[in-house]
């Protein structure tokens, strides 16, 4: 077998599904392929408990760092890692390890080996001794050298660079020499490259998220993918109250929460309608409660449409007035499905945080006027009586209402192909 490079990927979750873990694992083969799909590189292939996907030098040297940005986003990798493969052998295990670490600068070293071919003659603790020892040997007579301070003139430190021998440190070492001896192969790396965990992409059905383009409801759509779930996104939105960039920004929300699922589905809703006859013919403390639970009967007729099971929302107890536990039960008191609230005990700073971590933040704080700001009472009530909101869409048409806007939405498709290489 001549030398050639591999990205070797491990889950953990997928792992613990039992009866139903090939099922996880072709639906994490299929993720991948997806999202690598305009990369010439091999079909991802499962050996013992792990994938493995051929890559080719050229592929590697030109596109391996959005390779590897691309891969970081794939639900369901705990790590993984660009690994040289060569024959299981001791001999040219050793030599590919002294290949590896050799332009490094490093003065400590380990080996760490992971033996899933039983029949391989050498326990793992055998392989460290043997590679750690040929390395050692080789690296004797060329030792690296580092800067220290010394004293200097008038007493000023000055650097001067002194010889240090490589040396084995199981503890806190410099770099780690990763080996993997799988059926025919021997895998060697010197980085783990963290995955997002969690499990992938559509192995626990479909959810409606309602998007509003702020902070929250992108992080929860996030939270909820990294559990399996394939999120569809509505938007409600008041043009010509409110500008066509507050859409863009929205669309440019969903094409980075798309690089975690590769497929997504936007929904554009006319909520104006609406907004204005809940203004005219409701009270005015009520308005919130009432805009959201027009939002919620028009998303659960969505959900029904995509076949989703579940709506999704970035709500937080206490966060603003329509988000008291008083009023989250008026609202999803009009709900027949289950609603999803993965922030419902987070902190804001908790949020913000996720939010720059997902590449959502810059973005979601952009200052364009969404629905949810029209026709704003200045006292929303904090705690809603649902008798009261019963009797006040008494006032409303709401079958019309949901219906008319329903007709009026906008679908789009944003998928991996509008991403630059």
């Amino acid at each position: 077998m001549s030398m050639n490079h591999y990205i070797v990927v491990h889950y953990s979750e997928i792992g613990l599904k039992g009866k139903n873990r090939r099922f996880f694992e072709e639906k994490l083969k299929r993720n991948i392929r997806e999202t690598l799909r305009d990369f010439d590189i091999g079909v991802a292939r499962r050996i013992s408990g792990r994938l493995i996907i051929k890559i080719s030098k050229e592929t590697q040297e030109k596109n391996w760092n959005e390779i590897k940005k691309r891969i970081e986003r794939v639900f369901g990798i705990s790590y993984f890692a660009l690994a040289s493969c060569v024959r299981p052998e001791i001999k040219t295990i050793e030599k590919e390890a002294l290949n590896l670490v050799r332009d490094k600068k490093f003065h400590s070293f380990r080996i760490t080996t992971k033996r899933s071919e039983k029949r391989f003659p050498l326990k793992s603790y055998e392989i460290n001794k043997k590679v750690g020892a040929y390395i050692l040997k080789k690296t004797k007579t060329n030792p690296h050298t580092i800067p220290v301070l010394r004293g200097g003139a008038r007493g000023k430190p000055s650097h001067q660079y002194i010889s240090v021998r490589v040396k084995v440190d199981l503890e806190k070492p410099d770099l780690t020499c990763f080996i993997e001896i799988v059926e025919n192969y021997a895998f060697l790396y010197l980085e783990k490259i963290k995955g997002p965990g969690g499990l992938p992409v559509g192995v626990s059905g479909r959810a409606i998220c309602l998007l509003s383009g702020g902070i929250d409801s992108s992080v929860a759509a996030y939270k909820i993918m990294k559990r399996g779930v394939k999120v569809i996104f509505v938007h409600f939105e008041s043009f010509p109250q409110t500008p066509k960039a507050s859409q863009e920004k929205v669309r440019d929300l969903v094409k980075i929460l798309d690089e975690y699922q590769f497929h997504s589905k936007l929904y554009f809703v006319p909520f104006l309608k609406i907004q204005k006859e809940i203004a005219i013919s409701t009270l005015v403390q009520y308005r919130i409660i009432l805009y959201r639970r027009m939002m919620f009967r028009i998303a659960e007729e969505v959900a029904q449409k995509e076949k989703s099971l579940a709506l999704i929302t970035g709500e937080s107890v206490g966060q603003v007035a329509s988000q008291t536990l008083d009023n989250i039960s008026a609202i999803s008191e009009v709900a027949k499905i289950p609603i999803l609230r993965p922030l419902i005990g987070e902190d804001k700073q908790e949020i913000i945080e996720r939010a720059k971590a997902i590449g959502t933040y810059d973005i979601s704080i952009l200052p364009f006027e969404d629905c949810c700001s029209l026709f704003v009472p200045k006292h929303p009530t904090t705690k809603a009586n649902i008798d009261l909101v019963k009797n006040e869409e008494k006032k409303l048409k709401i079958k019309t209402l949901i219906r008319e806007a329903l007709k009026n939405s906008v679908v789009e498709n944003l998928t991996l192909k509008n991403m630059p290489n």
